[in-house]
C-alpha cells in the first residue's frame, strides 16, 4: 500500500509498503455490502468485563481512526467520538455508496466540501477531516457523544450515535492504552515481514505522542521500543507501549501480525490472549523505555 498521507512518520523510520486482500464464493456485489457480517472473523474488546465484538474488518478501522487521534495529540475522548460515529455511518467500513453521494467510514460528501471521492475512500484523509470538524466545535470534550458526531457530520438522524457510545468507549479505551485487551480469533496469516507492518505503524501513528525506536527487525518479529512523547497529548512509554500491543491484535488480520506482547503478556494467532516467553539476549536490553514484541508471518 503506497502512503496517501501527508509525509510525516516516526521518529528515525525509512519504510516500506504493505498488506492483503480477501476472496470469497459469494456474488460481488453481495459481498460488497454483507459479506463481512456473515464471513469475517471477530475481535474482542474486554474492559473490565465489559466487551463489544466486531469484525476484523471493522476492528482494523477502529484501530486507524484512534491511532489517527492520537497522532493529532487528541485524548482518547475524541477517539470514542470517532468510533462511535463510523460505526453509525458506515458500520465500520470503508464504502464506496451511501445516502446520495456520500461514501467512506464518515459518509462525507463530496457536494458538501469534503473533497473528492477519491480522497474520501482514503480512511487517514477522512478520519483527519473528521477530526479536523471536530476540534472545530466549541467545548467538544465536555459535549455528549451524540452533540459531539452531530456538530460534525449534520446528519439526518442527530440523536443515532448515542446508541454506539458504550462499545466505541470500549474500544477507544484499549486502543489508547487507557486499560482493557483486544483478542481476535483469527485463520492463517498471509505471509508478510517484519517491514511492512512497521510501514503500517508509519501510516497509522506520528510524532508527538509518543516516540518509537525500531530495535530490531528480521524475517518475522519486529522489536519496537517506546519513549514518552513530549508534543500535546504526549502519553507515557508504559501507556504507549499498552495502546501498540492492543493496536497491533486489532490490525492482524490485515497485517499477518501472529504475536504481539509487550512484558511477557499479549495475544498470540491461534492461542488468544496468553503468556509469551522472552527470549535471552533481547535487544531491548538497556533500553530506557518501554517494549512492545511484534511477529508477523514470514514468507
Amino acid at each position: 500500500m503506497a502512503k496517501r498521507r501527508r509525509g510525516g512518520g516516526l521518529v528515525a523510520l525509512g519504510l516500506i509498503g504493505v498488506v492483503t486482500v480477501a476472496a470469497v464464493l459469494v456474488g460481488p456485489d453481495l459481498w460488497e455490502r454483507y459479506g463481512d457480517r456473515v464471513f469475517s472473523s471477530k475481535c474482542t474488546v474486554d474492559v473490565g468485563g465489559d466487551t463489544a465484538t466486531l469484525t476484523a474488518e471493522q476492528t482494523n478501522n477502529a484501530a486507524l481512526i484512534t491511532a489517527v487521534s492520537m497522532e493529532r495529540g487528541l485524548p482518547a475522548r475524541a477517539a470514542t467520538i470517532g468510533v462511535a460515529t463510523a460505526i453509525q455511518e458506515s458500520s465500520l467500513r470503508n464504502i464506496d455508496y451511501g445516502d446520495r453521494d456520500s461514501v467512506g467510514l464518515f459518509q462525507q460528501r463530496p457536494s458538501q466540501g469534503w473533497g473528492e471521492v477519491e480522497e474520501i475512500l482514503d480512511p487517514y484523509y477522512s478520519a483527519n477531516k473528521f477530526y479536523d470538524g471536530l476540534v472545530k466545535v466549541s467545548g467538544w470534550q465536555d459535549l455528549p457523544v451524540t452533540e459531539a458526531a452531530q456538530a460534525v457530520q449534520i446528519s439526518g438522524f442527530p440523536n443515532a450515535y448515542a446508541d454506539h457510545e458504550g462499545e466505541a468507549r470500549l474500544w477507544a479505551s484499549a486502543l489508547t492504552g487507557n486499560g482493557g485487551r483486544v483478542n481476535c480469533d483469527l485463520g492463517d496469516a498471509a505471509a508478510s515481514t517484519a517491514r511492512d507492518f512497521i510501514d503500517r505503524v508509519d501510516l497509522d501513528y506520528g510524532p508527538g505522542a509518543y516516540t518509537v525506536d525500531v530495535l530490531d527487525v528480521n524475517t518475522d518479529s519486529t522489536v519496537l521500543g517506546l519513549r514518552g512523547g513530549t508534543g500535546d497529548g504526549a502519553v507515557s512509554a508504559s501507556q504507549a507501549a499498552q495502546s501498540m500491543r492492543e493496536w497491533a491484535v486489532a490490525v492482524a488480520s490485515v497485517e499477518s501480525v501472529i504475536e504481539s506482547s509487550v512484558d511477557g503478556e499479549g495475544w498470540v494467532r491461534g492461542e488468544g490472549l496468553t503468556s509469551v516467553t522472552v527470549p535471552e539476549g533481547s535487544p531491548a536490553a538497556g533500553y530506557e523505555g518501554a517494549v512492545v514484541t511484534i511477529r508477523t508471518a514470514s514468507n
